[in-house]
């Protein structure tokens, strides 16, 4: 049986932290930041924990 491929879509939006949790980037950071907040741009900021899919993300970054 070979070895299970890393799904690289999912490589390059999740990652997994030594814990065990997931983690993906925030939504809305990228582009028309001029008219938000100085507070909300912090907020997006940074990276948040996955809550429903965690197992499907897992068995595709093959943790």
């Amino acid at each position: 049986m070979p070895k299970m491929k890393t799904h690289r879509g999912a490589a390059k939006r999740f990652r997994i932290t030594r814990t065990g949790k997931v983690l993906h980037r925030k939504a809305t950071g990228n582009h028309m930041l001029t008219k938000k907040t100085g507070s909300r741009r912090r907020r997006v900021e940074g990276m948040a924990e996955v809550g429903a899919e965690r197992r499907t993300i897992r068995r595709l970054l093959g943790a």
